[in-house]
């Protein structure tokens, strides 16, 4: 249990971390240093695994997808998705500009390790730098679409929403958010392990099915961009945390807002200084969160480099 231990309290930062819209997983996964046993793992399934199976059995297969890495990482994520949808939400709902604050602090540091990681920079990664960063920043700004409850649908942002989770700076729960899915998504997962309704749990397993499908995709490209251009593709994911930053930004004033009935929904808003906001901005607060937010990057990256090895 002692060797399994990291890799679950890892996996429970990356659960948390993709129940916030805003903040990605991936980024969790690259500072605590399994990103890219994470991509090879996801990898590992693949139509291959049937002739390993038929060859080594069940045993090959378990040492194939890297099995021990896999499951504790998987109990870890399930603990921290529940602790987000349970816990996480009512810290979100009450005090947003401290939450927001820590993630602001987070992401920050967490650009800089990543970048850190190129060996070196040139006109090309720089360029990438940028570009990530405008399209991350372009993505913060679109106006939400409307949700569906269609099947298909929800299958499909199912699958974008995953690719964004193992995809530094860009968040999965923000994929939703943009989709219109995340306040359709959320209550119905809620509704499903607490009722155990039909409806609700055929909605939770095409969106599960629409997560596994683009797991298995997208994690092939991410894999051999990796493997070819990594200088190149960690220039590109430090942009995509640094345009991000606007979306985590604390203090925010709603433009547009709909009453969904349970509660209200922004539809747009805009970025003000603390001195700015209408009501109390909780600076004091807010700057030591974003410290500690911060510093927590560089205690997760010592966590990660202390522990590689042992999954």
């Amino acid at each position: 249990m002692k060797n399994y231990l990291p890799n679950i309290l890892k996996g429970a930062a990356m659960g948390i971390a993709e129940v916030i819209p805003g903040v990605s997983g991936g980024t969790i996964a690259f500072i605590t240093g399994i990103y890219e046993q994470l991509l090879n793992t996801i990898k590992a399934f693949s139509p291959a695994l049937f002739t390993v199976f038929k060859e080594k059995g069940v045993t090959g297969v378990w040492d194939k997808i890297n099995g021990p890495f896999l499951m504790t990482l998987l109990i870890g994520m399930a603990c921290g998705v529940l602790v987000g949808i349970f816990g996480i939400s009512f810290f979100l709902e009450n005090y947003p500009i401290l939450v927001w604050a820590f993630f602001f602090g987070l992401i920050i540091a967490s650009a800089i390790y990543v970048g850190r990681q190129l060996t070196h920079w040139g006109a090309t990664e720089i360029g990438l730098l940028i570009l990530g960063a405008i399209v991350a920043y372009g993505i913060t700004i679109i106006t939400p679409a409307e949700g569906s409850t269609s099947l298909f649908f929800v299958f499909f942002s199912g699958a974008i929403a995953i690719s964004a989770l193992i995809l530094p700076g860009i968040s999965g729960s923000f994929i939703l958010l943009l989709m219109g899915m995340y306040t359709i998504i959320i209550p119905t997962m809620k509704k499903a392990l607490t009722t155990l309704d039909p409806d609700s749990l055929l909605f939770a397993l095409v969106f599960a099915l629409g997560c596994l499908t683009g797991l298995m995709t997208f994690s092939r490209v991410l894999s051999w961009t990796f493997d070819n251009f990594r200088n190149q593709t960690l220039a590109i994911l430090t942009g995509f945390m640094v345009g991000s930053l606007n979306k985590i930004w604390p203090w925010r004033i709603p433009d547009l807002t709909i009453d969904t009935g349970e509660k209200i929904k922004v539809i747009t808003e805009h970025n003000v200084l603390p001195g700015n906001f209408p009501t109390e901005p909780y600076l004091v607060g807010a700057i030591i969160l974003m410290v500690v937010g911060f510093l927590a990057v560089f205690a997760i990256e010592k966590l990660g480099s202390s522990n590689k090895g042992q999954a």
